[in-house]
């Protein structure tokens, strides 16, 4: 072979393996450099919005239901299998600005709605916690105080 068959060989082969080389590694994850690491996923704030049934009742047909909408939480006393409903508690409800895993507040009573209602609480705020799927609070009738706990049933 002459001087020029030999680089024509010799280019040829180069341009065939650069093909080959290229297409080998196009499509394919490429790693990432330092400045290139994917954001890393933010957990958001708790959202504690929808409906929450008691679910340390001593009754299957008795029970409270807790509704958080928008910045309020209603609490009402559920009867009959949800035939009757008395309201127990009207308030604020401050929601988490933060991702937790439990969160507590302190809700202000709206006594215009609570103060025409018999069997509402009079006070004047209340503590709600929230911790492993659970919100729990207490309550207190006829001198008995007890903590109830509710799950979510609903979004």
């Amino acid at each position: 072979m002459n001087g020029i068959a030999k680089k024509a060989a010799t280019f040829g082969c180069a341009a065939v393996l650069a093909v080959a080389l290229a297409g080998c590694s196009s499509g394919g994850e490429q790693s990432q450099g330092a400045g290139d690491q994917p954001a890393q996923e933010q957990k958001q704030p708790l959202d504690l919005t929808g409906t929450w049934k008691q679910v340390n009742s001593n009754s299957e047909d008795s029970y409270q239901e807790a509704v958080i909408e928008g910045d309020t939480i209603t609490i009402d006393w559920v009867g009959d299998d949800g035939d009757t409903k008395s309201l127990y508690w009207a308030g604020s409800y401050e929601a988490p600005k933060d991702a937790a895993d439990s969160y507590t507040w302190d809700s202000v009573n709206d006594k215009e709605q609570t103060g025409k209602a018999m069997l509402a609480s009079g006070d004047d705020t209340k503590k709600f916690s929230y911790d492993n799927g659970v919100l729990s609070y207490e309550a207190s009738a006829l001198g008995t105080t007890t903590t109830v706990k509710l799950e979510r049933s609903q979004a």
